[in-house]
């Protein structure tokens, strides 16, 4: 009698087990549910932010940037309940954007370069978003030598070359960077050839300014 009364409690135990399990997976489930629309939306907005901030158009920029940062208010709240949900992949590319995105601002309008803190994020993805900001600051100096307009170039190509002196510094594993070392080594590419892009540019440019001389002399 007593072995059947134990076993019905073992039982009821795993029915209310199952049951907890089941709404916390539920709960886990919706927050990862939310955090896919967040960053989803997070990216699309930095992303459309940085073509606006090529194209000249800064306000519109800003705007979208400040919709992104809503959404990464949203998701300060989904890490202090799902942590786990937070730091997965995608919302750590999200921020990533972000951050990306701010720094783009900052670096074409001349104003000063948002801080972790001020972005709310972390390390890792603040650190990431610089090394991808690199692409955007060589597409910069490429505009501008289409237009034979070479102020800032040497200027801009300092900024590469400062932020991938500071990414080479961070000597720690993948884990704890999440892949910087490999951006890292995508910085060190773009930053070679765009060096080299504005070195030949600089030199045709010197070459089409002493033409004349030539010609006068001859």
């Amino acid at each position: 009698m007593r072995s059947n009364d134990e076993a019905a409690d073992h039982i009821s135990q795993l029915r209310s087990i199952a049951d907890d399990a089941r709404r916390s997976l539920a709960e886990t489930d919706r927050a990862r549910e939310r955090a896919l629309r967040l960053s989803r939306e997070m990216i699309r907005h930095s992303a459309d932010s940085i073509r606006a901030i090529h194209r000249g158009e800064f306000d519109t920029a800003r705007q979208l940037i400040d919709r992104a940062a809503a959404l990464v208010g949203e998701s300060e709240a989904l890490m202090r309940a799902h942590p786990a949900v937070y730091y997965t992949g995608y919302m750590q590319d999200a921020l990533k954007e972000y951050v990306e995105a701010n720094a783009t601002l900052a670096f074409a309008r001349g104003m000063p370069l948002p801080t972790a803190d001020d972005l709310h994020v972390g390390a890792a993805p603040y650190l990431g978003g610089l090394a991808d900001t690199v692409g955007e600051l060589r597409r910069f100096i490429l505009d501008r030598l289409r237009r034979d307009d070479f102020s800032r170039c040497e200027e801009t190509l300092e900024l590469m070359d400062e932020i991938y002196t500071i990414l080479v510094t961070m000597d720690f594993p993948d884990a704890v960077t999440r892949g910087l070392r490999r951006s890292t080594d995508m910085v060190r590419g773009i930053l070679e050839r765009t060096r080299g892009d504005l070195t030949i540019a600089l030199r045709q440019r010197r070459l089409e300014r002493m033409l004349p001389e030539y010609r006068d002399d001859a």
